[in-house]
C-alpha cells in the first residue's frame, strides 16, 4: 500500500517524537532536557500542521500556531527564565541508572504498541498508525516523571506528557475541539506560573529543589 507524501511526513514526525522521548528519559543536563522538550513542541506543531492540510480540518492549523507559540517558545523559555533565577546548575538525577530506565521504556513501548493496535484497527484518520506511538510518548513522558527526584524535570515530564495526550488526539480524533485546547493551554500556562513560585517557595525553605526534602517534612 502506498503512503501519500503527507502521511510519510507525518510517520517521521511520529518517529522523531518517539526518539525525543527516550532522548529526555535518558537526559542527564537540565538545560538539554528544556531544549529536547521545545524540540518535541515544535516537531509537534509541524505533524498537526501536515494532518490540518491533509484532513482540510481548518481548526488544526489553530492548534498548530498554539503548539508553536506555547510548547516550543513560551514554556521552554519560562523554563529557562526559572533555572536561571534559582540559579539551577545541578545535572538530573534519577532513582534508578540510565540503562534500567531504559529497558523499563522499551518495555512500556511494546505494551503500548499492543494496546493501541486495536484502537488504531477502528480509528479512520490518516493518523491512525501513529497512535502507539503516541501511547508510547505518554508512557514514557510519565515514566521519566516518577524516575526523578527534582521538580522541575518532573514538571518537563508533565509538559511531555500533555505533549503526547494532544498527539494521541490528533492521532485518533484529529483533536480536540478549539475551546477545549485553549482552556489545556490556559490551565498549563497559569500552572507554570504558580509552579514558579512553588519552586521560589521551596528553594527558599530547604535550599534545595530536590522533593525527599518535603517527604522527610511528612514524615515528621
Amino acid at each position: 500500500m502506498n503512503i501519500p507524501f503527507s502521511g510519510q511526513i507525518i510517520n517521521m514526525c511520529a518517529a522523531l517524537l518517539l526518539l525525543i522521548a527516550f532522548a529526555m528519559l535518558s537526559q542527564r543536563r537540565i538545560l538539554s532536557l528544556i531544549n529536547l522538550f521545545a524540540l518535541q513542541g515544535l516537531i509537534l506543531a509541524v505533524s498537526t500542521s501536515v494532518v490540518a492540510y491533509s484532513s482540510h480540518q481548518v481548526h488544526l492549523y489553530y492548534s498548530a500556531a498554539l503548539t508553536l507559540l506555547l510548547k516550543a517558545v513560551a514554556l521552554p523559555l519560562i523554563l529557562h527564565r526559572l533555572i536561571r533565577k534559582l540559579n539551577v546548575k545541578w545535572d538530573v538525577e534519577t532513582l534508578f541508572n540510565i540503562p534500567t530506565t531504559m529497558l523499563a521504556g522499551l518495555a512500556l513501548v511494546v505494551f503500548a504498541f499492543n494496546l493501541a493496535a486495536p484502537i488504531s484497527q477502528m480509528a479512520g484518520t490518516i493518523t491512525k498508525s501513529t497512535l502507539g506511538i503516541a501511547m508510547a510518548s505518554v508512557l514514557l513522558s510519565f515514566l521519566m516523571m516518577i524516575t526523578r527526584s527534582k521538580a522541575v524535570p518532573q514538571v518537563v515530564g508533565f509538559l511531555a506528557m500533555e505533549n503526547g495526550l494532544f498527539f494521541a488526539a490528533t492521532s485518533a480524533t484529529y483533536g480536540m475541539p478549539m475551546v477545549v485546547e485553549l482552556g489545556i493551554a490556559l490551565d498549563v500556562l497559569v500552572g507554570m506560573l504558580i509552579l514558579g513560585i512553588f519552586f521560589f517557595q521551596i528553594r527558599t525553605a530547604f535550599d534545595s529543589l530536590d522533593l525527599e526534602h518535603m517527604e522527610k517534612l511528612k514524615e515528621d
